[in-house]
């Protein structure tokens, strides 16, 4: 339940697209966060979204050969509480991390959650600490990419082959494909998402 996450709902409602009956996958707690809390709450009563609570652990098929398994991640937890995914399909499967705390603040260790994966899009909010000047980051405690480069480099190719970064801040030089932060990303055997990229399951 952060401003940029949910705020976009509104764009839903009768006085701009009209969604009907829209179904919002969501947690427990961001489900009462959505429920006690105008405009959202007028905009389920209007019928503009339904809500559908996503069970950690327990996986929501989409399709007779996809299915998405939500997990409790740590990040800012102030007003919900925030998921991580496993989207699998007929032959691959994604993890889906964009929005998280510091590694070190994880009850398990996300080396074993790529060993179940192919492919995984990780929080790369930031490059380095040096990006927000004037700012404590102890209050924005998103991995910095520079941190999973190292944590992940005693990992076999492979296994850093999958390590895609996405959710960009505007201030990361990643985003420029030309920088030699991005460069360094390549050098380290990961990559950055690009906008438009399909991964095929």
């Amino acid at each position: 339940a952060h401003m940029g996450h949910y705020t976009g709902l509104l764009h839903l409602g009768r006085e701009a697209y009209g969604a009907r009956d829209l179904p919002l996958h969501v947690s427990a707690r961001m489900a009462g966060f959505l429920r006690g809390n105008d405009p959202w709450r007028t905009m389920l009563d209007q019928g503009s979204f339904r809500l559908a609570t996503l069970t950690p652990g327990e996986p929501v098929a989409l399709a007779d050969d996809l299915s998405v398994e939500a997990f409790a991640v740590p990040h800012r937890d102030e007003y919900s509480d925030t998921l991580g995914f496993v989207v699998r399909g007929p032959r691959r499967a994604l993890l889906f991390l964009p929005d998280i705390d510091k590694w070190e603040r994880w009850d398990e260790r996300v080396e074993d959650r790529l060993a179940d994966v192919d492919v995984a899009l990780l929080d790369g909010t930031f490059y380095a600490a040096w990006e927000l000047p004037g700012r404590d980051l102890a209050e924005i405690p998103h991995p910095f990419v520079v941190e999973s480069i190292a944590r992940f480099q005693s990992l076999p190719a492979d296994e850093r082959a999958k390590v895609v970064f996405t959710h960009l801040n505007h201030t990361n030089p990643v985003a420029d494909p030309d920088s030699p932060e991005a460069a360094a990303v390549r050098a380290a055997g990961m990559a950055v998402a690009r906008e438009g990229q399909r991964i095929g399951l």
